[in-house]
């Protein structure tokens, strides 16, 4: 779906406290935007917000950096974090949004970054064959998370062949599943926050699929 342009979510975004303008200028050193030595989660694509709005407040004790290419999304998920943290009478300090193109995600984070988790919720499947490599789990792309992830990658879909071929790039990449359902809402996961679009494909008939990806020698299916 094409996003139209909005001459007016630029300006918010850079009005906004917890905005970053230029994030190459700290890679290696994202510790120091926040002040502080707890570990940091980075959601990938974040569209309108579903997830980070609520990730902001579920893990209180880490930092929070949520992405997307569009100022347009963008600016939307900013107004659902502001409206998470008011309600929980939460400051902003631990949070922080920005535009970047995730194909080169390497010139924003590097390996003494603290990336303890990263977060991909419904990524564009790009099942086109002449498309795949613009997905969130290809290889490509997990070679470059390799620099900077210490720790978890957690990946929820609805599609099954994204799913399905993501298991070998997870593979081929040398991370290790820990973690893998292809029904997430049956699975009895405890952390699981359902976002309004997981729901919608809930609702549709869709099961979610989702695993657990830690960096390692081989893969463990479960």
């Amino acid at each position: 779906m094409r996003i139209r342009c909005k001459p007016w979510a630029r300006p918010e975004l850079e009005a906004c406290s917890f905005f970053v303008t230029s994030p190459e200028q700290y890679k290696n050193h994202w510790q120091d935007v926040f002040h502080n030595q707890k570990p940091i989660f980075l959601e990938l694509g974040c569209g309108k917000g579903g997830f980070a709005c609520q990730a902001v407040n579920h893990w209180q004790d880490v930092n929070f950096i949520a992405v997307d290419i569009k100022n347009e999304m963008l600016v939307l998920a900013k107004r659902k974090i502001e409206q998470a943290l008011s309600s929980a009478q939460r400051t902003d300090e631990q949070v922080r949004i920005m535009i970047l193109n995730i194909m080169q995600i390497e010139q924003v984070f590097g390996e003494q970054d603290p990336i303890q988790r990263i977060f991909i919720n419904f990524c564009n499947p790009w099942n086109k064959p002449k498309h795949k490599k613009r997905r969130l789990t290809h290889v490509r792309q997990l070679v470059q998370y390799r620099q900077f992830l210490k720790g978890e990658l957690w990946f929820k879909t609805d599609d099954d062949q994204l799913f399905n071929e993501s298991l070998q790039y997870f593979q081929e990449t040398g991370f290790r599943i820990i973690y893998q359902t292809r029904d997430l809402q049956h699975s009895g996961f405890p952390e699981n926050l359902e976002t309004e679009h997981e729901h919608m494909f809930m609702e549709e008939g869709k099961t979610i699929k989702f695993l657990i990806a830690v960096q390692g020698d081989s893969n463990n299916d479960e």
